[in-house]
């Protein structure tokens, strides 16, 4: 291998796990301690104080200014107590990541020193430039301002020694620049149409919550190899690289032993995460090799999803304490798994009631069945709405690649829950809903093993919305999505279903049926109308995809064509009617997503163009010069050649064709970029320029295979892949 590549190599070689010492306290002493959580405010504010700033967060009542600066004051004691010296407004742009602008404590006092303020006008709103964010033409360059505003349901936090505030961010005319702002508004339209569906069942329910569990996927590369790969650098994946020979086939990575480098950045990162109050819980080896799984403890939310995009700005700087760097990329390895963020999603009564959990009552079931036939109700009218929620140019490599749920938006249900489903459709009249609670299953012929629970439903992997016994795990969502974008969809799909479904009730109960009949009627009318979304089979065959095209269900599989489905008429007026989205805001987002398929198609094309040109056809030139020369002295003593000639041609054949995609790539850039209208233009990207990535890849995979490993200057997948 070449010098470079070899000192790359040597370098991973020589990292030894990071030593980390184990805290000498339980996580239970030390979880949310970096955090203005509970116990802080009733530290740090006074009781009257205390108790007003719970009835925001709880009841949503309005802050006095009063009751803001009171807040401000016991924020920043306790900030400076820890050792906070600046704050920021940290929020969520629709860049896909967070931002953060720090400012001092510190301020003049006017006689020659400093005084440490924080004020409640402060605390409750800024004014970042709202200019150098995506905003889809709602802002220009010459219309800069714009507000960020305290959100105090989710607990300010000390990272390093900066106070973060989570905060909205909307444009100075008012529309939503964030993910925060739409996920609020909606988390609000399905608690309110939730709650007056439960008073059906319950009258002393006051609000239903609404519950993310995400599962976090990604990928650690040793920091060495990621620098000496400009795509794994500039793109997060690799653009080029034959597969090696091992990779997952013998499945004997997933859930095996965590290699000691690996650990000690786990152990690491816990102990980062539990400080900040993200109540992780769970790690693994997944199947992928070099990858791993994370996940925490349910949250309401808001709170998981704020807490979900801390951890991926995390993780960056743990793993840099490790010598390593996390991919977040959906598929940064060809012929391996890609990464996903698993969204369990799921709601609850402010009285303890999961609202998608069987009960053990006929009259219980019926308030569930309720609620799960809605949530399918709303997926299927919304199928196509929901996958463009998902859909981004790194997502569409792992969206239907086999190892992810397909590109058709589907609901699994399990044996039980859809007999149940069609045995209601069937009857003609109101009947006990019942489940079995769990079946026992003994092993058999193993005594010391104890008797195992079935639970009512299997598990279906190829299936993108799959309910798994008392919540549904949207698959379908990529490792580096901002959850919000789904769970906003899906909030907002289910928050219309119920409200139309107590319309309907209603309706019946006035004409003089019973409530239960009226209930029961309805969820009937939902179950027939719904079913096409229904399916528990193999979601990854070509069966299905013909199916599911007689069905009507979205089998779009183009990024940016999806992405209309974000302003179809239905899509709209969903939006609207339910106070999400205005037109405006939904036009601008689906333009920013429509940008930023182009810009990262651009940039991919750029950096594959210039590693073709400037590593891959001089290093096969190179070899091709020593196996000519090789050739010309074998000649020379007479020497058979056929074999080294026939080499010779292969790789002049290939570097040739390399050279030609190239530049017709470019041309086809080029021609994109003369296109104004984003849409077209990201349409173009698609089909003209990414169509030619596939192509110039096989030419340089097939390279790497023949050219000498001497002069290679890349880090190969059994390098890069395999590094412990």
């Amino acid at each position: 291998m070449t010098l470079l590549r070899f000192r790359m190599f040597e370098r991973a070689l020589d990292h030894k796990p990071v030593e980390v010492k184990a805290p000498s306290r339980n996580p239970s002493d030390y979880f949310g301690e970096k955090v203005f959580g509970r116990q802080q405010m009733r530290k740090y504010l006074n009781k009257q104080i205390y108790e007003a700033l719970l009835d925001t967060i709880e009841k949503n009542t309005p802050l006095s200014t009063d009751i803001a600066d009171a807040v401000a004051a016991g924020m920043r004691g306790w900030a400076l107590d820890n050792g906070a010296d600046h704050y920021c407004h940290w929020f969520q742009p629709l860049t896909g990541g967070t931002a953060e602008k720090h400012d001092s404590f510190s301020e003049p006092d006017g006689i020659g020193g400093m005084l440490e303020e924080f004020s409640g006008k402060v605390l409750v709103q800024q004014e970042p430039d709202a200019s150098s964010f995506p905003s889809g033409g709602i802002r220009n360059t010459f219309e800069a301002r714009g507000y960020s505003a305290w959100d105090p349901t989710s607990p300010a936090f000390i990272v390093d020694t900066t106070l973060c505030i989570p905060t909205v961010f909307i444009s100075y005319t008012g529309e939503a620049l964030d993910y925060k702002t739409p996920l609020l508004r909606s988390i609000t339209a399905v608690s309110n149409a939730a709650t007056e569906v439960c008073r059906y069942f319950d009258r002393s329910v006051e609000r239903v919550k609404v519950y993310l569990g995400w599962e976090q996927e990604y990928f650690l590369v040793d920091d060495a190899l990621w620098s000496a790969r400009p795509d794994l650098v500039q793109t997060g994946r690799t653009l080029m690289g034959h597969e090696s020979a091992k990779n997952q086939q013998l499945d004997d990575h997933y859930f095996g032993a965590i290699p000691q480098r690996v650990l000690a950045f786990m152990r690491d990162l816990e102990y980062e995460c539990l400080k900040l109050g993200i109540p992780l819980k769970t790690r693994h080896n997944e199947v992928a090799p070099n990858q791993f799984e994370l996940a925490p403890i349910y949250e309401e939310a808001n709170l998981a999803n704020d807490h979900n995009q801390l951890l991926m700005t995390i993780m960056g700087k743990v793993a840099t304490r490790h010598n390593f760097r996390v991919l977040l990329h959906e598929k940064p390895f060809k012929g391996v798994n890609g990464s996903g963020k698993h969204n369990n999603w799921s709601l609850g009564t402010d009285t303890g009631v999961n609202l998608l959990k069987p009960g053990r009552t006929a009259f219980e079931n019926l308030q569930f069945i309720t609620f799960l036939v809605n949530v399918i109700a709303a997926v299927h009218r919304h199928n196509g709405l929901l996958k463009a929620s998902v859909m981004s140019a790194s997502n569409e490599h792992r969206l239907g690649a086999g190892e992810a749920p397909p590109t058709i938006i589907s609901t699994f249900l399990g044996k039980q829950v859809s007999e149940v489903l069609d045995k209601i459709e069937e009857s003609l009249g109101n009947q006990d809903i019942r489940f079995d609670s769990k079946n026992v299953f003994r092993m058999g012929g193993l005594a010391q093993i104890p008797s195992l629970l079935l639970d009512n439903t299997d598990r279906n992997r190829t299936s993108p919305f799959a309910f798994t016994g008392n919540r549904f795990e949207f698959r379908a969502v990529g490792s580096s999505d901002n959850c919000a974008d789904a769970m906003i969809v899906l909030n907002t799909a289910v928050a219309e279903a119920l409200t139309e479904f107590r319309t309907k009730v209603d309706a019946k109960i006035q004409s003089g049926e019973k409530r239960d009949k009226a209930i029961y009627e309805t969820i009937r009318e939902l179950i027939r109308e719904c079913k096409a979304i229904r399916f528990d089979g193999n979601g990854y065959s070509e069966e299905w995809r013909k199916e599911a095209l007689q069905r009507g269900l979205d089998c779009e599989t183009s990024a940016p064509l999806v992405l209309d489905r974000y302003l179809d008429p239905q899509s709209v007026d969903l939006f609207e009617k339910l106070n999400i989205y205005s037109h405006k805001e939904i036009e601008a987002r689906t333009e920013i997503k429509w940008e930023q398929y182009v810009k990262k198609i651009q940039i991919e094309a750029r950096v594959l163009g210039e590693l073709a040109m400037n590593h891959i056809v001089p290093i096969a030139s190179k070899y091709e010069d020593v196996l000519l020369d090789k050739v010309c002295k074998m000649q020379k003593l007479g020497l058979k050649t056929e074999t080294d000639i026939k080499l010779i041609r292969n790789i002049q054949n290939r570097t040739a064709t390399i050279q030609t995609l190239v530049g017709e790539m470019i041309e086809s850039r080029k021609v994109a970029n003369n296109i104004e209208n984003t849409r077209e233009k990201a349409i173009a990207y698609h089909d003209t320029v990414a169509a030619y990535f596939d192509r110039i890849r096989t030419e340089i995979d097939k390279l790497e295979e023949v050219v000498d490993d001497q002069i290679w200057t890349l880090p190969k997948y059994r390098e890069i892949l395999f590094v412990k």
